[in-house]
C-alpha cells in the first residue's frame, strides 16, 4: 500500500513508534526514523530493513530547531523526497490539576507537542507539496476527557488538533494533506505497566484494570500499536488521496461525535 513512498517518523520509542515503523515497512515504504537514541533507532532499522525496505536513522531532537533541520536535510539527502511526515513525538505534563500546574511545565511540554510538529511541517512543506503528500499529527483521544488529572495533556492536544486543521487550510493548495489520528488506550508496554501500577494501587489485578480500561468501548477491548499504526498508515497512503482536514479516533469505539 505503501510501496515507493518515503515517510518520516519522529518520535521512535518502544510503543507506537516502532509498529508504525515496522507497519509502513511491511506496506513496502522506506523510512526516516528518528529519535534521541542512537542506539534503538540502529535497531529498529535493522528490523525493518528484513521487509526489503531502506532505512535512514537520524538522532533528533524535535524541539532543537538546528536538529529539525538536519532531519529534513538527511531526508532529502538520502532520497531526494519524503511523502508523509508522521508526528509522533510527544511529552506529558504533570498530571496535576491545570491551576496547579507550572506554566512553564506547561510551555516546555508544548515545545514538544505543538511547536516541533509545526516546526518539522514547515520545514518539509516544499518536498511534500513536490510529491503532493501528507502530514499527520498523532493526537490523542484525552480532547474528548474532563478529568482534571488530564488538563495539561489535553491542553497540548486540543492546541495540536486546531494546529492540524489550520496547515489542512494553509497547506491545501499546494496538495498537502493534514490530518490526525487520536488513539485512546493502547495496549503495548508503557500501559501494561501503567496497568499494573493502578492495579497495586486499587489492589486490582491487571486483567480487572484492562476491563475497567475497555469497558467503555463497543468492541470491549483496547486497541493495540500495530493496529493503530495501521490506522494511522491509511492516511499516508493513496487511498486517503481525498481526505484531509480530518481527525481519526482509533479507539475500539469509545467515543463517538
Amino acid at each position: 500500500m505503501l510501496k515507493g513512498k518515503v515517510i518520516v517518523v519522529s518520535g521512535i520509542g518502544p510503543g507506537l513508534g516502532r509498529s508504525l515503523a515496522i507497519e509502513a515497512a511491511r506496506m513496502g515504504a522506506d523510512l526516516v526514523l528518528a529519535s534521541r537514541t542512537e542506539a534503538r533507532l540502529d535497531e529498529l532499522a535493522k528490523e525493518v530493513a528484513e521487509f526489503g525496505v531502506r532505512a535512514v536513522t537520524v538522532v533528533t531532537d524535535v524541539t532543537d530547531e538546528d536538529s529539525r533541520v538536519n532531519l529534513r536535510d538527511k531526508t532529502l539527502e538520502a532520497f531526494g523526497r519524503v511523502d508523509c511526515v508522521i508526528n509522533n513525538a510527544f511529552a506529558i505534563p504533570p498530571m496535576d490539576p491545570i491551576t496547579t500546574i507550572d506554566p512553564r511545565k506547561l510551555a516546555k511540554v508544548n515545545e514538544t507537542n505543538v511547536f516541533a510538529p509545526l516546526r518539522l511541517s514547515a520545514l518539509f512543506a516544499d518536498a511534500l507539496s513536490e510529491s503532493k503528500g501528507s502530514i499527520i499529527m498523532l493526537n490523542s483521544c484525552v480532547s474528548f476527557s474532563s478529568q482534571p488529572e488530564y488538563a495539561g495533556y489535553k491542553l497540548s492536544k486540543g492546541t495540536l488538533a486546531h494546529l492540524a486543521s489550520s496547515l489542512a487550510t494553509e497547506l491545501g493548495p499546494r496538495g498537502i494533506r493534514v490530518n490526525s489520528v487520536a488513539p485512546s488506550y493502547i495496549y503495548e508496554d508503557v500501559n501494561r505497566g501503567y496497568f499494573d501500577f493502578l492495579g497495586a494501587v486499587e489492589s486490582k489485578t491487571h486483567e480487572e484494570v484492562y476491563a475497567e480500561k475497555a469497558a467503555p468501548t463497543d468492541l470491549k477491548r483496547l486497541a493495540s500499536s500495530e493496529e493503530v499504526a495501521r490506522g494511522t498508515l491509511f492516511l499516508a497512503s493513496d487511498l486517503a488521496s481525498a481526505v484531509t482536514g480530518q481527525m481519526l479516533t482509533i479507539d475500539c469505539g469509545e467515543f463517538h461525535d
